[in-house]
């Protein structure tokens, strides 16, 4: 059988030596020297070089570059520490150089073929008024065939294990596809008793009950069988990577997946940074390149989790059909009672439909109306829930103010 990662292997051995010349001539292609008049088809051979560079796919995750954050009208330094870590994934904390002390948060980044560093801009909003660690998710294709298998049991095991480390007092906040696996923990937590059940829990874009406005993703994971997928989408890492030999759904495959939702928009993405380019306009160039450096960035998901994920979130529609389980143990959202809870959904989210998200109200039926709160914020997309300047200035404050209320 042909390993669809070998072919892609060969694909970028093959290419990435073009895209590494085409990036150390752009810059040079580009010098202008006093005295000597712009030429517009050297000009225009420099942008070229540089747009086909940026076209080179990452496998390693970008860092955060969170330097510094405003915390109540000053400026206080920011340092990267893991406070616990497993071969899957490290427990990131966000210090501040602050006496302040201030709401625990832990922020559930997506297993979903980019690096947690895709929620920056959600961290660092939340630094502002709060004391932030992350799921910082590894590369599968870097962890080694002796950790084991990581499937969806593994993942709320992980969010579980971790509000552990952050203690009682915490709050659990999930972006998109983790919203299932946070409410699955914070639910067994509170079934179980366990004394660092969240304090609030705020799920962003996430696909709690896809039956609920499917989107073509949505449909796109209930056209086939299972074992379509498993034949089709996961491949085996190949002897070159630490995880050689491990079985996963390639990073690559998941990227086409979501380009191909949306071909035109990125098509034309790059060709107005061409333009940009030629025409120096540098701020717009600048923002263009920054967006695809990070969703140029692939992460491989175990296949295990990513077989799971299709099958019981998008196919089986376990949770809100109350036939999820934790090991041998049914999830039961409705035990949750202690935990206050935000849904949030974006207006013209093409990934995860307005509807799917608040449908986690309904399932945590024991908890207070006091303590619920849901926003549908207009005009936004899914990646605008949680990132740019409607997230900065209008579903942020919300959130704050939820926490806060919430944190006694």
């Amino acid at each position: 059988m042909i390993n669809t990662y070998q072919l892609y292997q060969n694909y970028a051995d093959a290419t990435d030596p073009l895209r590494a010349c085409a990036r150390m001539m752009a810059p040079v292609l580009g010098t202008t020297w006093p005295g000597m008049p712009v030429n517009p088809y050297v000009r225009k051979m420099a942008s070229a070089c540089e747009v086909f560079a940026r076209t080179q796919l990452t496998h390693a995750r970008p860092p955060f570059g969170i330097p510094t954050v405003e915390e109540g009208g000053r400026t206080v330094s920011v340092q990267e520490e893991v406070v616990s870590a497993t071969p899957f994934c490290s427990l990131l904390h966000f210090r501040k150089d602050s006496a302040l002390v201030q709401p625990k948060v832990l922020v559930v980044a997506p297993m979903s073929g980019h690096f947690a560093t895709l929620l920056r801009g959600t961290v660092k909003t939340l630094l502002r008024d709060h004391d932030v660690y992350i799921t910082d998710w590894r590369n599968a294709r870097d962890i080694a065939l002796e950790h084991g298998r990581f499937g969806l049991d593994e993942y709320v095991s992980h969010v579980i294990e971790f509000l552990g480390v952050l203690g009682p007092g915490a709050h659990l906040l999930a972006v998109c596809q983790p919203t299932v696996a946070a409410l699955t923990a914070a639910a067994i937590m509170a079934e179980d008793g366990h004394p660092a059940q969240p304090r609030s829990m705020t799920l962003m874009a996430g696909p709690l009950d896809t039956r609920v406005n499917p989107t073509a993703v949505n449909a796109l994971a209930k056209s086939k069988p299972i074992g379509w997928f498993e034949k089709n989408m996961i491949s085996t890492v190949p002897a070159r990577h630490r995880g050689a030999g491990r079985r996963v759904y390639p990073g690559f495959v998941q990227l086409g997946a979501f380009m191909n939702m949306n071909l035109n928009r990125h098509v034309d993405a790059f060709r107005k940074l061409y333009h940009h380019l030629v025409e120096g306009e540098e701020a717009q160039a600048v923002q263009i390149k920054d967006f695809y450096e990070e969703y140029f960035a692939m992460a491989d998901l175990p296949a295990e989790f990513y077989l799971e994920t299709v099958r019981t979130v998008f196919q089986e529609h376990a949770l809100p059909l109350g036939r999820l389980t934790y090991g041998e143990q049914v999830v039961n959202p409705r035990a949750i009672k202690r935990t206050a809870l935000f849904t949030i959904e974006g207006e013209k989210d093409d990934i995860c439909a307005v509807g799917q998200t608040v449908a986690a109200q309904e399932m945590c039926s024991s908890i207070r109306p006091y303590m619920r709160m849901h926003h549908v914020q207009t005009a936004v997309g899914h990646y605008g829930v949680f990132n740019g300047r409607r997230w900065d200035n209008e579903i942020y404050p919300r959130l704050r103010d939820f926490i806060n209320m919430h944190h006694r």
